[in-house]
């Protein structure tokens, strides 16, 4: 079985034993473990509550949750950058090609787009993760950090548990006029 397949099918499986954790500590990994990604743990999810027979208003957690651990996930990152500032993090960051060369104009692009940057960043595959460094090293206000971050992770998460949601409903019409 290939390394991606197993776990597949390990995700799967924690999910469909422990699904409201699961999207909680998904989302709560992933800011910081970035390649365990929701883009596949939420839909997962998703499906599985369909299959269970959890009914729509059931989801509403489950996106709650998922935002709520992006934010708690997200923040740490944050708050690391506030903290280390921007000597620390260049000695680390080259360890990632990221040079200051390159922190430099991500950090004129924040200083432009700041606010909404963090709010559409949550929705967006890997700047999700990063959103928070020049977030934190240009000391962006944190209510607003929190506000914005976790307003564009209930969008995200909303997006992609109701894809998985939706599908197994799909799935379930299907098979059963078949």
């Amino acid at each position: 079985m290939e390394p991606f397949d197993s776990f597949l099918v390990f995700i799967t499986d924690f999910l469909g034993d422990h699904l409201y954790q699961g999207i909680f500590l998904a989302s709560l990994i992933e800011t910081l473990v970035p390649p365990i990604p929701t883009l596949v743990v939420f839909p997962t999810a998703g499906f599985l509550a369909s299959q269970q027979g959890i009914p729509l208003v059931g989801v509403i957690p489950m996106i709650l949750l998922g935002a709520i651990g992006a934010t708690i996930g997200t923040s740490s990152i944050y708050f690391i950058a506030l903290k280390l500032g921007r000597v620390v993090l260049l000695r680390y960051l080259k360890y990632f090609k990221i040079s200051e060369k390159k922190l430099i104009r991500v950090e004129d692009w924040f200083e432009k787009y700041g606010d909404k940057a963090v709010f559409f960043g949550r929705m967006v595959p890997v700047m999700r993760e990063m959103i928070s460094v020049p977030a934190g090293l240009l000391k962006m206000n944190i209510p607003k950090f929190f506000l914005y971050t976790f307003a564009g992770s209930c969008i995200w998460s909303t997006g992609t548990i109701l894809s998985g949601y939706y599908f197994g409903e799909a799935m379930g019409l299907a098979t059963s006029q078949i």
